[in-house]
């Protein structure tokens, strides 16, 4: 009978050991080290893991993050948000008008029908505002800013408006990121490089660090 009691009170001692020890690992009040590493927001800086998870933190502003279409990129300094003007628009940022002059950046989303093509959806959408006629051929041109190449399309050249269009097909889908400057006096010169405008050129920047 001894032997019995002894051998109970060895299980019973052993048991409630191991609950001690189990909570000590699980519960230890020692601060957690998460692996020292970084990550690389779009607009060069960083952020370090933290918490319990030890997960990274949401890069703050100027940088943005759109999980719905899978993007991230830094806002051009001087571009604060805008009333978006259209279902398609996932984002829209505006350069306060300093004189007569003005400069918009908005960003569209289209998907990509199983009957269509990503080609045939940048077609159907660049349709010039002033006319209603779609970009002619020798709207067309190409670009690498960044990780990502842009199907770059002169949309509109009118009145003092110039509106550029970089898209960008992932497959599935395609974004668009308009660059529209207004106000441009010298619209009409045939030597005006479009890209060195305020809104063409704070466009480039932020499509340089996009990330998609």
């Amino acid at each position: 009978m001894k032997g019995l009691l002894f051998g109970v009170l060895l299980v019973f001692l052993v048991g409630i050991g191991g609950f001690i020890y189990r909570n000590a690992v699980e519960f230890s009040n020692q601060p957690i080290a998460c692996p020292v590493d970084a990550e690389i927001c779009p607009d060069g800086t960083s952020v370090s893991r933290t918490g319990l998870s030890c997960t990274f933190p949401a890069c703050p502003p100027p940088n943005v993050s759109f999980p719905g279409v899978a993007i991230v990129f830094a806002i051009p300094s001087g571009f604060v948000s805008a009333a978006l003007p259209d279902a398609t628009t996932i984002a829209a940022y505006e350069m306060p008008a300093a004189s007569t002059s003005t400069a918009d950046i908005i960003i569209r989303h289209y998907a990509v029908a199983a009957s269509s093509t990503a080609l045939a959806v940048i077609q159907q959408t660049a349709i010039n505002l002033a006319s209603g006629a779609p970009a002619p051929v020798t709207a067309f041109s190409s670009t690498i800013l960044g990780t990502h190449r842009f199907t770059v399309v002169s949309i509109e050249r009118f009145e003092g408006v110039i509106d550029v269009a970089y898209y960008l097909t992932r497959g599935t889908d395609v974004l668009r990121f308009d660059a529209i400057d207004r106000g441009v006096v010298n619209w009409t010169d045939p030597n005006l490089d479009s890209s060195v405008l305020p809104a063409q050129a704070a466009l480039r920047k932020l499509l340089a660090t996009l990330g998609a």
